[in-house]
């Protein structure tokens, strides 16, 4: 546990400038620095880094944070990692906060069984590498799938030979529970053990420090089931967040500007060994917010390649409904639909990488795809017709933030049902398109932010002008409000701190989406105001605010009483704030 003193001492000290250009070369632009963005393919640069605010945001993408968040984001660190790397980039030394034997306890044991599971999960792996040299019957089954020892060697491919207990002669205690834990053991209702992975092609899963959390296992005989076998969720890996072939496969996928998504770990080899070495695979499950997520920080092209069949066209429609709420406007999502007798692996092999890539350039955008899903079993002739295409429609835009995309979409949802788009969005109940974000080279107008968030954005700026009286800004109980008092208490608890490290300070106490939008305001800020003298403006008009709030309070309060009961004063006083209001 390090003590949160420290973290925004660090923040205060390290230069997230000099952090960024260690990896992604910035130049100078005016006050700030710029490059392209390392989380996303692009030409033009859209990402920026501000020395005076200390943090970094792409227009693009909206990938932002600070010098922790980069090393994070960019070298796949954990948060102890980050704090650690910075501490020793500056000369400091990392404390721990005081903790109670207990709690001490647990961390070690949390630690030691993560640091088990990585060093037991690498030897596995050794293991099934080595068999694989020695299993001619593997070998062949991978030459017959058109594979090379060098592509087998990039994905680190191994042989988990038949046999009940092999793993017996690789673990000295083969009793250990890190070999159940990691997924590598699996105990029956009687307490035997047994190897989970038997005479199986292995296929190690890798997250973005390329160390083994897990493996997928499958059959060499066709007729065994299931054809494709994962490792249980652990502490290491959860298949609804890692990707197969992903650490492999980033350096082409920024050279490419796309991926390519496709269900089975042999897809991703197959293709990889014909030249299209961008694919990553989804781990036996539908693709997840979080999976679009990551591979938005590689390229802004995401195309989904399934079988033709009932099943690959039942997980394209999971994939594109669980891809909605991560789309932004910079992201190209496209479906390509394989003949029913194929999958990308028996395509490639049969085809070759040109055809595969142009059926790729030729595939059906996702606004595209959702339409005519929609519209497949439904003719459009009928006002029934009609209402039932808006009905089904109705969940599928409320999830969409992108506002250029949900635009364009609503407008041909309109336009199929027959009804003015102002119509459809008021007989849904739609939220109205949020405003797309200004360009990182151009200076766009923007609906105006309120005046709380305007006097946050100063006082994150200038933290030392702000006084305990200002906490009376803060009248009520909703998420500005609480914005306002958290970054108050923060500003006053570090006046000399720069305003990266004020909004680590904040994060935990206020919601994602508000402390996005704030983080996002804050960047947009123009470098070149009086922060003093704007401070001030936004403070005169909290106090007015502030003042009429209570004048609005006290004629209501007046207004209650009857006529005849009000002092001299308070008939005055009525007649004033009635002609105020007025």
């Amino acid at each position: 546990m390090i003590p949160e003193s420290f973290i925004q001492e660090l923040l205060n000290r390290v230069d997230v400038v000099d952090v960024i250009d260690k990896s992604v070369p910035l130049k100078k632009a005016g006050a700030n620095y710029s490059a392209c963005c390392p989380f996303h393919n692009e030409k033009s640069p859209s990402f920026t880094v501000s020395p005076t605010k200390q943090f970094y945001h792409c227009f693009g993408c909206g990938a932002h944070g600070t010098a922790i968040g980069f090393l994070m984001e960019y070298a796949g660190l954990s948060f102890i990692e980050a704090i650690n790397d910075l501490a020793k980039n500056v000369g400091m030394i990392v404390p721990k906060e005081d903790s109670t034997p207990q709690s001490r306890e647990v961390d070690a044991q949390n630690k030691t069984i993560k640091l088990g599971l990585q060093e037991t999960l690498q030897q596995a792996a050794n293991y099934y590498k080595a068999e694989l040299k020695n299993s001619p019957r593997a070998i062949e089954y991978l030459k017959g799938r058109g594979l090379s020892g060098v592509i087998a060697a990039k994905f680190q491919i191994g042989y988990a030979p038949a046999g009940w207990q092999n793993l017996q002669s690789v673990f000295a205690n083969y009793e250990n529970q890190a070999l159940q834990t990691a997924g590598l053991v699996v105990e029956n209702d009687q307490g035997k053990r047994y190897d989970r992975f038997r005479d199986r092609i292995m296929f190690p899963i890798h997250d973005q420090k390329g160390q083994v959390i897990g493996f997928g296992g499958r059959v060499i005989n066709n007729e065994d089931t299931p054809k494709y076998y994962n490792s249980p969720e652990t502490p290491l890996f959860q298949k609804g967040h890692e990707l197969y072939g992903l650490f492999v496969a980033r350096r082409a996928i920024r050279d490419a500007g796309r991926v390519l998504v496709v269900e089975g770990y042999m897809d991703v080899v197959a293709l990889a060994q014909y030249g299209i070495e961008y694919a990553v695979a989804a781990l036996g499950t539908a693709t997840t917010p979080f999976h679009i997520t990551k591979l938005m920080r590689q390229t802004d092209e995401i195309v989904f390649c399934f079988d033709g069949d009932n099943a690959g066209r039942t997980a394209a429609w999971r994939a594109a409904m669980n891809a909605l709420p991560a789309l932004t406007d910079g992201l190209k999502l496209r479906f390509l639909f394989l003949p029913k007798e194929h999958d990308p692996d028996s395509y490639v092999r049969e085809y070759g990488k040109e055809k595969i890539e142009a059926e790729m350039q030729a595939a059906m955008p996702l606004s595209q795809y959702i339409v005519q899903h929609l519209s497949e079993n439904n003719a459009l002739n009928s006002q029934e017709d009609k209402v039932q295409f808006l009905n089904e429609a109705e969940p599928i835009l409320r999830q969409i933030t992108a506002p250029r995309f949900s635009l364009m979409l609503r407008k041909r949802i309109a336009e199929l049902a027959d009804v003015t788009e102002a119509e459809m969005q008021s007989l849904l109940k739609l939220p109205a398109p949020n405003r797309p974000p200004a360009k990182a080279t151009q200076r766009q107008s923007r609906a105006p932010i309120s005046i709380k968030k305007r006097f946050v954005l100063m006082a994150l700026m200038r933290p030392d002008l702000v006084k305990l009286e200002h906490s009376s800004f803060a009248q009520g109980f909703n998420e500005e409000d609480l914005l306002l008092q958290v970054t108050i208490q923060a500003a006053l608890a570090q006046p000399k701190s720069k305003p990266a490290a004020l909004l680590h300070t904040i994060e935990s106490q206020i919601a994602p989406r508000l402390l996005h939008d704030i983080g996002r305001e804050l960047h947009l800020l123009d470098e070149t105001l009086d922060f003093a003298l704007e401070f001030e403006g936004a403070r005169t008009q909290l106090v007015e605010l502030a003042q009429q709030k209570q004048g609005l309070s006290m004629l209501d309060a007046l207004k209650e009483k009857p006529f005849s009961a009000l002092t001299i004063d308070e008939r005055e006083m009525l007649k004033n704030l009635t002609a105020k209001k007025t």
